[in-house]
């Protein structure tokens, strides 16, 4: 489904990427690990072309999309949720969904994801800065959807939750990736995500440290004493 393969990335003179490579299958969720600062959300933005690539390729769906545009990879389905709450705040929460189906034309389907977030629905008219953390968190993750994703990236999806919010945002991706979704999840909360993917990678100053099963990762000493306690 995806292949990164020995990408470099830089901001200026600052190395931010060195030879990363991670794969995800079909129908996986891989997580991507690390302090912060150690180069995640620089590897998801390099694979949905807001960074570029200084060298190293990305292919999706067997295609080589390393030289593509950001709304290329869209309209292919790599679709990414940013970390934040990156909203269109004096929009309304319906007209929010809607900016996130740009790529379908008149595919718009705004039921299915107040299947997912009812309380979306209940907004639906609200402007969307006056949403609560927790439901603009819902509005991020629902406009993602509205593209009809072929793989989703999350980048700290639980970034400033409630314990409360986190389960329901992880019981959320797990919904998602029920459905046959891939995923792609960058998360500070090591423990949940080790335990919702199938494997896991883990960076370190922009440079892959260690990768593996997601069970063996959670029973690695090393991974347990640096981010498990």
């Amino acid at each position: 489904m995806l292949e990164v393969s020995g990408i470099h990335a830089a901001y200026g003179a600052v190395r931010a990427l060195e030879d990363v490579s991670l794969e995800l299958a079909e129908g996986e969720i891989a997580c991507l690990l690390g302090a912060n600062g150690a180069g995640k959300t620089t590897t998801l933005n390099c694979i949905s072309g807001i960074v570029p690539v200084s060298r190293g390729r990305i292919r999706f769906e067997g295609e080589d999309i390393t030289a593509e545009r950001p709304d290329r990879r869209v309209a292919r389905g790599l679709v990414q949720v940013p970390e934040g709450r990156e909203i269109f705040p004096q929009l309304s929460t319906r007209d929010n969904l809607i900016l996130g189906a740009w790529t379908q034309k008149n595919r718009i389907d705004l039921e299915k994801i107040y299947e997912y977030f009812p309380r979306l629905k209940e907004r639906a008219a609200q402007p969307a800065g006056t949403l609560s953390g927790g439901e603009q968190q819902m509005l991020m993750i629902g406009r993602a959807l509205m593209a009809r994703p072929r793989l989703l990236m999350f980048d700290e999806p639980s970034l400033g939750l409630s314990p409360i919010l986190v389960q329901h945002t992880f019981a959320i991706i797990r919904r998602i990736h029920a459905e046959g979704l891939p995923i792609l999840l960058v998360e500070q909360n090591v423990r949940m995500a080790l335990q919702v993917s199938a494997r896991g990678y883990i960076l370190e100053n922009g440079e892959m440290k260690l990768q593996g099963a997601a069970g063996e990762l959670a029973a690695n000493p090393q991974v347990r004493e640096a981010y498990l306690g």
